[in-house]
């Protein structure tokens, strides 16, 4: 803390003594917050958690607290920092996340005051009728610059204005960005009035703030770099000339073209042929691809290093080696010219000067300061691979670095990620000092706890003013902070070094004119082309023109959640009942089901060796006397690089050789509609129970087995099998032990508890 303030604590019957320090600009923003739905918007570091907890205790008395955020570490957090300063009983501060059982949720959210939990619970209970909003007082939406398109932050505030009586939100965010137009998008979707900012810059903050040096450090390309890039500038020239030759595009040079051009263009050759199969169109769709993996390789070979751009180039390799691989890699792999770029990357046995920069810099600040905390941000898992393998060469524990590799959790190859259980763990130590140096991609960027980091590293500068704002906010937060930027001279670094400045200088400006008004609540149009709420009710009324008296009822996978077709139902009075379902998408009788599919994900199964679309047709058929695939979306053909009439012989298939009829949407609201129709039509006149499990009587005796163990809800087919192997019948698995259960792979003390629940209560009927 600066050395001319000396901390003061809130008392208060809610709060333990002497462990929340009064700060005049939490108290006056927090003031504001109690009278009207409000974002606040605060740099990493000065406590937004602090305002939302003085807003909850003063809304207590009127119903109960929920405080959203966005991943399970970041829930946990929260509700540990609420059971550390609130003196209330811990058992009414419930925590819902993806462990929690469904059929447990319910009887916690009645019985609790302080529901923390992630978005998907909520909007999964909320679609599935097990709570409602109407005796919530407060909801608190951290990371709330989320809260745009189908994210659940959306549906979850607009059902809190529709059920709550007088409803609170408070919105919480270190950067909503810099286009005024999305954040004035994210207040609309929350129902907030107001905005509220500060800055390390404004007088009631500055007694709280610690220095924080900024460092933009230059880098010289080495000139064996230089030459494998112009190697690549000559290709990428040549590819976009040919792009330029067929009409695609203007712009000779391929440093010119951008990344966003190369994506637009790719949506033009798409629509086009959609309407026409040219062979033209073909070859520009082929270059556009070719043209974004060149790009890529000279990003990494000028920001990154030659072990990134090698990690990319063996990819590039096994694509075009495989039989399903891209035509864009199979063209790059025989362009002698190409092959001999990845040839000198592969021999070259320096590496980019930014490697020995950042050893060079964690060296001398362990040598200064043994107890520091640091955390190395890059964009690409491959460098943080990267650095971690150059300190453990280089016996870095010696020197006191105790480095860790800090990703996400998405899997691809060889590329493993970290479990969210893994993440806390790894944070746990850093905190501890077991690790002192996080080696971090955009994971560490967003809401975890990571305290006292002492410098921060950029191993490239970012163009994202929300992401820029974040890491820097990893540094000075109990004491003077340093972040150090590197730049590699005569690249994107330079020009992304100035994009940030000025887009981080553009939010300021934006958020200071927020605050000088008050926000409209009605929905209107936006530039970036949202909805207006006429709209939506449009894509409603194409739904509830079905108006009956009997209510459907349809069950729905949860993983289908995020699409918005379960929103559109509900509207539509649908009782939904959300399950596991490990055939299909949406049940609506014991003979229809339906598998839903994205043109993107469509395509996505005939290129993807990993995902069977036969077989997923096949277990529907088998079990379903009506199958039904639905594909949503405009321009099946010649997208993901897929011919036409691969796509046709598959259509075909599915339609004539497994007679599984296919029917095209065109986006969420419109399948939503399709899927009320069919269920009306299934359930009415008679009104007959869905079974989610079908009833061909083809169904063998082991397919009946499987059925019967894998109804119970959270109880996957994978487990029901494995529960099947190691028990041998049903009935064994009925008698079995909590322990006896446990030690089956996949099976919990939560899950064993809930089977021997539901095979040993008593029926009531």
């Amino acid at each position: 803390m600066p050395t001319n303030h000396t901390p003061e604590y809130i008392s208060h019957p809610l709060l333990k003594e002497g462990v929340v320090e009064r700060r005049r600009y939490q108290i006056a923003i927090a003031r504001v917050a109690r009278k009207k739905s409000l974002m606040v918007v605060l740099p990493t570091g000065l406590g937004k958690t602090t305002i939302a907890l003085f807003v909850l205790i003063n809304r207590l008395a009127k119903g109960k607290v929920l405080f959203l955020a966005p991943t399970r570490p970041l829930v946990e957090q929260h509700s540990a920092f609420l059971n550390d300063v609130l003196t209330i009983d811990p058992s009414v501060i419930q925590t819902l996340t993806g462990n929690v059982l469904a059929d447990k949720r319910a009887k916690l959210w009645d019985d609790a005051k302080i529901i923390v939990s992630t978005p998907q619970i909520i909007e999964n209970d909320l679609l599935s009728n097990r709570i409602n909003l109407s005796t919530v007082s407060l909801i608190i939406f951290d990371e709330c610059h989320r809260a745009v398109g189908n994210y659940s932050y959306v549906y979850i505030a607009e059902k809190y204005a529709e059920q709550a009586i007088e409803p609170l939100v408070l919105g919480m965010t270190a950067s909503p960005g810099s286009d005024k137009e999305k954040i004035k998008e994210i207040c609309i979707s929350l129902g907030v009035k107001k905005v509220e900012s500060r800055t390390e810059y404004d007088t009631d903050v500055a007694p709280y703030i610690h220095k924080k040096e900024i460092e933009w450090r230059t880098l010289d390309v080495p000139v064996a770099i230089k030459k494998q890039k112009r190697i690549l500038d000559a290709i990428l020239d040549e590819r976009i000339g040919e792009l330029q030759k067929l009409g695609f595009i203007r712009k000779r040079r391929g440093k010119d073209v951008t990344k966003k051009e190369l994506l637009e263009l790719r949506e033009i050759i798409t629509v086009q042929l959609a309407s026409q199969k040219h062979a033209d169109l073909y070859k520009a769709l082929s270059l556009q691809a070719e043209v974004l993996k060149i790009k890529h390789a000279i990003d990494l070979i000028e920001t990154q290093g030659i072990f990134a751009v090698n990690r990319y180039f063996g990819r590039l390799k096994n694509e075009a080696l495989s039989k399903d691989g891209s035509k864009a890699a199979k063209r790059l792999l025989r362009d002698d010219r190409f092959v001999d770029a990845m040839n000198m990357a592969a021999s070259y046995e320096g590496e980019h000067p930014k490697l020995n920069a950042v050893i060079q810099i964690l060296q001398e600040e362990f040598r200064v300061n043994p107890n520091t905390r640091i955390i190395v941000f890059t964009n690409y898992r491959d460098t943080a691979e990267m650095i971690i393998s150059c300190l453990q060469d280089r016996n870095a524990e010696e020197e006191g670095i105790r480095a860790v590799k800090f990703i996400g959790q998405a899997t691809k190859a060889e590329d493993k990620g970290l479990k969210q259980k893994e993440q806390v763990e790894i944070i746990t130590k850093f905190k501890a000092g077991d690790y002192n140096v996080l080696v971090a991609t955009s994971v560490a960027e967003e809401g975890l706890d990571i305290p006292a980091t002492d410098l921060v590293i950029f191993y490239e500068p970012i163009p994202s003013a929300i992401r820029s704002i974040q890491r820097k906010g990893r540094t000075a937060r109990k004491k003077v902070g340093k972040v150090i930027v590197l730049i590699a001279k005569g690249t994107k670094d330079e020009a992304y070094y100035w994009l940030s400045r000025s887009k981080e200088r553009e939010m300021r400006k934006r958020i200071s004119e927020m605050r000088m008004i008050e926000i409209e609540t009605e929905k209107t149009v936006t530039e970036t082309g949202n909805k207006t709420e006429n709209t939506e009710d449009e894509d409603q009324s194409r739904i509830t023109d079905f108006e009956d008296e009997l209510k459907l009822t349809i069950f729905v996978d949860p993983r289908e959640t995020r699409a918005g077709i379960a929103r559109f139902l509900q509207k539509a009075g649908v009782d939904l009942k959300l399950q596991n379902l490990e055939i299909g998408d949406y049940i609506v009788s014991d003979k229809v089901c339906i598998e839903r599919k994205t043109v993107t994900d469509f395509l996505d199964t005939l290129i993807n060796k990993r995902r069977n679309l036969f077989e997923q047709i096949h277990r529907m058929k088998n079990e379903y006397e009506k199958p039904l695939l639905v594909i949503e979306g405009d321009s099946i053909y010649g997208q993901r690089n897929v011919h036409p009439n691969v796509v046709r012989a598959v259509m075909a298939s599915i339609a004539l050789d497994y007679s599984v009829p296919i029917i095209q949407t065109r986006d969420a609201a419109d399948t939503a509609s399709l899927i009320y129709v069919i269920a009306k039509r299934e359930q009415m006149p008679n009104k007959t129970e869905v079974n989610p499990h079908g009833k061909k009587s083809t169904a063998s005796l082991k397919e009946q087995q499987e059925y019967f163990v894998s109804a119970l809800s959270n109880i996957g087919i994978m487990t029901t099998r494995k529960l099947l192997v190691k028990f041998k019948t049903i009935e064994r698995i009925m008698a079995a032990s909590k322990e006896e259960l446990m030690e089956v792979e996949n099976v919990g003390e939560k899950t064993a508890e809930h089977i021997k629940r539901v095979f040993s209560t008593e029926y009531k009927g």
